[in-house]
């Protein structure tokens, strides 16, 4: 007598393209490594990110410029520009950059929630918004 025997369904995974990019200079790979692994921790915030780009410019190897952009579905870029200025290092910058994209993408879940929770609040919305017109 054969049993069948369910498996349990595997966790739906997200795959990110995750790019780093340099001008004006080099990264090693464990450098590159390690900024693809703070950047992926932004899928943790908000699950709909198709990619994220890094690009580090080094034209000022002092103040280097950490520029992140994450396409999400659905959503135009979101965008974070930091200098090592700011911050200490390079790294600080890009944890600057990551800090800067968290809130955005938090802001952005939030308003995507709230709309699915009150479908009525665009309605709304609109509806003010031509009522000032006039």
């Amino acid at each position: 007598m054969a049993s069948s025997l369910e498996l349990p369904a595997a966790p739906k995974e997200q795959y990110v393209q995750i790019s780093v990019s340099t001008r004006h200079g080099h990264l090693s790979e464990a450098s590159q490594e390690k900024l693809k692994a703070k950047a992926d921790k932004l899928t943790r915030i908000f699950d709909r990110i198709t990619s994220i780009e890094i690009v580090i410019d080094l034209k000022n190897e002092q103040h280097p410029e950490v520029t992140l952009e994450v396409s999400a579905e659905h959503k135009h870029d979101f965008v974070a520009h930091e200098t090592a200025e700011r911050a200490d290092s390079l790294l600080g910058a890009v944890e600057s950059a990551i800090a800067k994209l968290e809130q955005q993408l938090r802001k952005y879940k939030t308003k995507v929630q709230e709309r699915h929770r009150n479908p009525d609040a665009r309605r709304q919305e609109i509806t003010v918004g031509d009522d000032e017109e006039e």
